[in-house]
């Protein structure tokens, strides 16, 4: 636990009573990802908050996945999602295929960064990587989304591979 201005917060692991306020989140982020998004391709989508929710629900699921939470009082006021990475063809032939987690959400209600709750919950996810025997974290970034790398690299992560783009219409 740790305390700040607002209350004391806790990380939990996921309870499905708590799916509203985690859809809630993931609607938070894609508006931040939409706000960052120079080139304007970011949407949200009227089906967003429920299919988002279930695709990575399935992933937990279907990957040995967890989700924590933060936990404010009755408020969920962050969450990471995290999942054992699946290998295909190329990474078989490209690369030594160790087990590596993958973090698919890591979300702080923006009212609350800075606190260290993604800290924690980065955490919290990355024990768990440990002990099921992942030997790395991959953490996909959205470029524009400079708050988050620069989280990440506060955090020890390094980039690692690049996509880039170009407009050409």
């Amino acid at each position: 636990m740790i305390t700040n201005n607002c209350k004391t917060f806790e990380i939990i692991e996921y309870s499905s009573k708590y799916d509203e306020q985690i859809k809630d989140l993931l609607v938070e982020l894609q508006n931040y990802l939409i706000d960052v998004d120079d080139w304007h391709t970011q949407v949200l989508l009227d089906n967003y908050r429920e299919d988002i929710f279930k695709m990575d629900m399935k992933k937990v699921q279907n990957q040995s996945g967890k989700v924590y939470l933060a936990k404010c009082e009755n408020d969920i006021i962050g969450l990471i999602i995290g999942v054992v990475a699946k290998t295909d063809e190329i990474d078989k032939l490209t690369n030594d295929c160790a087990k590596t987690g993958e973090v698919l959400e890591l979300i702080v209600k923006n009212n609350i960064r800075g606190n260290g709750v993604g800290k924690l919950l980065l955490n919290k996810v990355e024990t768990y990587f440990k002990d099921i025997g992942c030997s790395r974290i991959n953490i996909e970034v959205f470029g524009p989304n400079k708050k988050g790398l620069n989280f990440y690299t506060q955090n020890n992560y390094i980039v690692r591979d690049y996509i880039v783009s170009k407009k050409i219409k």
